[in-house]
C-alpha cells in the first residue's frame, strides 16, 4: 500500500485544501492515483480504511445490487443516494453518473450541482450510449454544463470506443478526448485501451490526466510511464465480491473454509457511518433490535 499512502499523503498534506483540491492534485502526484470502485457504504469505507487516497463507485455495481441494469439511465436514485451517503468519507469520492442519466444539459448540471453540495469531489460521465456514441458536439455540450454549474467539480469525461470495438478506435478516440478536454473536462477516461503505444498516444492528445482501467499483471509504474495518471478498478471489485460469495458459500457448505480472509463482525461495525450531533451513531431498525436482544451479532 505504500502507493496509496504516498498519494494520500500528497492529496492531503494541507489540511486547508478543499476536497476538490485534493483529489485533483491526487492526479499530478508522483505516481498514478489508484482509484478502486465501491457499490455501497460498506465497500466504499472498507476502501477508504484500507489506505485508498480516493474512493470512486462503480455504475454497474450501483445498478446491479438494485436490480437494474447497467448504464441505461434508471439509477439516479440509487446514485445519488449512495453519493450522500458516502460523501462524509475522510477521502476524496468520485461519483460515475453513467451518460448524466438521459438529462438534459441543464438537468445534468443541476445534478452535478447537487453532487457538488453534497461534497463530492468528482463525477465520471461517459459517451457511450448502448452500442453508439453519443455525437461528440452533445457531449461537449454536457461538459461545459456541469463545469458552469460545478466549476470545481472534477470531470473526468469517458469515451467508449475501444470499449465498443470500432474500426479505428484510437484515432476516435484522439479525437473525442481533445473536444472534451477543450470542453473543460479535468481529465479523461478511455476503457479499453491498453497497448502502450496508444495509451502514449491518447495522454500526448489530451492535455489533461488519462484514467485507465487497471491490467492485473501491469504494474501502475509501467502504465504510468506511458503517460496514465489515473487507474480505475471499474467494475472488478464488485465482480470479485460476489465471486467470494458463491466461492465462499459452496466451500462451507463442502465442510470446508472460505476462500479468502473474511473481516470480523466487529470490523465491519466499526465502518459504520456518521454519528449525529450529539456523537450518537445513527442506526436502523435492525441495530436496536439486535443491541435489544443482547450480545454481539454474527
Amino acid at each position: 500500500m505504500a502507493g496509496t499512502e504516498a498519494a494520500r499523503a500528497a492529496g492531503g498534506a494541507a489540511t486547508t485544501a478543499t476536497v476538490f483540491e485534493r483529489f485533483r492534485a491526487l492526479h499530478h502526484g508522483p505516481e498514478p492515483l489508484l482509484l478502486p470502485n465501491a457499490w455501497d457504504h460498506a465497500s466504499a469505507a472498507v476502501l477508504a480504511a484500507a489506505g485508498f487516497a480516493a474512493v470512486g463507485t462503480t455504475s454497474l455495481g450501483v445498478a446491479a445490487a438494485a436490480g437494474k441494469p447497467d448504464a441505461a439511465g434508471v439509477t439516479r436514485a440509487e446514485t445519488l443516494a449512495l453519493a450522500r451517503r458516502i460523501a462524509h468519507l475522510n477521502v476524496p469520492v468520485t461519483v460515475d453518473i453513467e451518460d448524466g442519466f438521459g438529462g438534459s444539459p441543464a438537468q445534468v448540471a443541476e445534478l452535478a450541482g447537487s453532487l457538488t453540495a453534497m461534497g463530492i469531489a468528482g463525477i465520471n460521465i461517459e459517451d457511450g450510449r448502448g452500442d453508439r456514441l453519443a455525437d461528440p458536439g452533445e457531449q461537449a455540450e454536457l461538459i461545459r454544463a456541469i463545469k458552469d454549474s460545478a466549476p470545481h467539480l472534477f470531470v473526468n469525461a469517458r469515451t467508449d470506443p475501444f470499449w465498443l470495438g470500432m474500426p479505428g478506435a484510437l484515432a476516435e478516440a484522439v479525437r473525442r478526448v481533445r473536444i472534451y478536454a477543450d470542453a473543460g473536462a479535468d481529465g479523461v477516461f478511455v476503457p479499453g485501451a491498453t497497448a502502450g503505444r496508444d495509451l502514449e498516444t491518447l495522454a500526448a492528445a489530451a492535455g489533461v490526466p488519462l484514467n485507465v482501467l487497471v491490467q492485473p499483471g501491469v504494474p501502475p509504474s509501467r502504465l504510468a510511464e506511458v503517460g496514465v495518471r489515473r487507474i480505475s478498478f471499474g467494475s472488478l471489485l464488485f465482480r470479485a465480491a460476489l465471486g467470494a460469495i458463491t466461492g465462499t458459500a459452496r466451500a462451507v457448505a463442502a465442510g470446508g473454509h472460505p476462500v479468502a480472509e473474511v473481516p470480523s463482525y466487529d470490523e465491519i461495525q466499526r465502518l459504520a457511518g456518521p454519528e449525529d450531533e450529539e456523537g450518537r451513531r445513527l442506526a436502523g431498525p435492525e441495530d436496536e433490535e439486535g443491541s435489544a436482544a443482547g450480545g454481539p451479532r454474527r
